[in-house]
């Protein structure tokens, strides 16, 4: 029988999805890039804890949010070594494709500002306080952008 982590993997590799998650018959798939369906998830309350997840990035902010979403396992094609020391020091079970120093941003021209938001952060419910202000602040430039 195919286990939960197993079956995110596969979803994750064919059908273009971001993120997926299991457990047993539940699952709850994504193509919405970085953080957001992870929030969504979060504050909708649309997964149980334990379940098992597949992501194709996975940085430092992430993993705290991983974390307070109660996963039993993770794998991310990419992810950072401070997204795995989270995760680890959390008890979660991590595998991943290739790890990186740092998540780099969209236009690669520096590093993910979440990742940079929880740089220095080791609590998850504080991580979640900063990627809210960061997440707010970048719409808000978004919609400055816009006019």
């Amino acid at each position: 029988m195919e286990s939960d982590l197993t079956k995110a993997r596969q979803m994750l590799a064919n059908q273009s999805l971001t993120c997926a998650f299991v457990s047993g018959e539940m699952v709850y798939i994504s193509k919405e890039r970085g953080v957001k369906p992870l929030l969504d998830c979060y504050y909708e309350k649309k997964i149980p804890e334990g379940f098992s997840a597949a992501d194709k990035v996975v940085g430092k902010a992430a993993a705290f949010l991983y974390v307070l979403l109660g996963v039993k396992e993770l794998y991310a094609d990419v992810m950072s070594r401070p997204a795995l020391a989270v995760l680890q020091q959390h008890g979660i079970a991590v595998t991943y494709g290739e790890l990186t120093d740092a998540i780099r941003n969209r236009t690669n021209t520096g590093f993910c500002p979440m990742e940079t938001a929880v740089r220095l952060i080791n609590d998850p419910k504080e991580a979640l306080n900063a990627i809210e202000k960061t997440r707010i602040a970048l719409q808000e430039a978004a919609s400055q952008k816009e006019k």
